[in-house]
């Protein structure tokens, strides 16, 4: 059974606003990964089934293999076609805003964003969300934004009209934040949502396959050579912490989402129960921390970084050079582990 965790009054209220809404936007967080591309994708294609002119933007580039994704190939990319993001933006009556917490996750998006006169939802399963929204459906106890929209759907009464191509985003986006429901997926109630997906024509399987293993060569040699040359291990701390500059990105031909779920790689080590993963990007330092069992990495990540997530997958930026990121994390080592 799937209970219904959203409260009632939020589901009439959204039900509301689509009914009243001729043009839809929705957005999601800068470097997508597979939660924020299933989630708004399989958000897209159950409102175009009612009628509705839909776009979704997104603040940059998503990684090759998620075009393996119905419309995919139809999403517009604020950093190259910002005038016509901004045209969508200006013309639309309603927002939906994907697994984010608050608008600096969406980069130069967000003063777009937080203009618009457009009424606006959230949909969010992050710790500590900002009030930016009219409707806020945040929930940090489910697996994935991708989890919410497939409950909104079914709690407005529309499961019946569901398409596979819907479904299929879904399912992306449940696998892709659970690691292939390797983690943050305890719940019976994961289990039970791809179960319906699945009665939906979902093919898991080949769906995995496309997802897991599909990455290029270049990926492979990346990974082999991050795992010799740039892992350390702290057997003390029971962590294991992963860097990677840029100019190492480019010796490899560095694609987005090359370096998908490298950071969850030391967990498979005997006795690393942390694993960190600091890569250089053009702005900043990307964080992602990951942990098994009761080590909150999520406090980790905000405390040290001002980041957040989940207790055993978070992330952070820092405006800093990689030198002093890892200098950071490796100081407080051992106040955490």
């Amino acid at each position: 059974m799937i209970t219904k965790i959203i409260p009632e009054e939020k589901i009439i209220a959204v039900l509301k606003l689509i009914n009243k809404a001729k043009n839809i936007v929705i957005v999601s967080h800068k470097r997508p990964d597979g939660d924020a591309i299933g989630s708004s994708l399989g958000l897209y294609h159950f409102l175009a089934t009612k009628g509705k002119d839909v776009s979704v933007i997104l603040p940059d580039a998503i990684p090759g293999y998620m075009y393996a994704l119905p419309s995919a190939d139809g999403i517009v990319f604020y950093d190259n076609q910002m005038t016509k993001a901004q045209e969508l933006i200006n013309r639309c009556d309603l927002l939906f805003c994907l697994d984010f917490n608050t608008l600096d996750r969406i980069g130069k998006l967000s003063a777009s964003v937080n203009e618009s006169k457009a009424k606006k939802i959230l949909m969010d399963h992050h710790l500590h969300h900002d009030e930016f929204c009219d409707v806020i459906i945040s929930h940090p106890e489910v697996s994935s934004a991708s989890e919410l929209v497939f409950r909104l759907i079914c709690r407005m009464g529309y499961f019946a009209d569901m398409t596979l191509e819907s479904a299929q985003c879904i399912c992306a986006g449940m696998m892709t934040d659970t690691g292939g429901l390797a983690y943050n997926a305890n719940s019976p109630e994961v289990y039970a949502i791809m179960e319906e997906l699945i009665k939906k024509g979902v093919d898991k399987d080949a769906l995995y396959r496309k997802l897991f293993n599909n990455y290029s060569e270049n990926r492979m040699r990346l990974m082999g050579y991050m795992l010799y040359e740039k892992m350390k291990i702290y057997p003390e701390y029971h962590t294991a912490i992963l860097t990677l500059s840029y100019n190492e990105m480019l010796k490899f031909n560095y694609k987005p989402g090359d370096s998908e779920g490298f950071v969850n790689i030391p967990l498979s080590i005997d006795h690393v129960f942390c694993s960190i993963f600091i890569k250089e990007e053009k702005e900043c330092m990307k964080l992602s921390f990951r942990s098994q069992g009761d080590f909150d990495v999520n406090k980790m990540a905000n405390e040290l970084f001002g980041g957040g997530g989940h207790k055993n997958a978070s992330g952070a930026d820092y405006k800093g050079t990689m030198a002093d990121a890892l200098k950071i994390v490796e100081d407080a080592l051992p106040k955490y582990i």
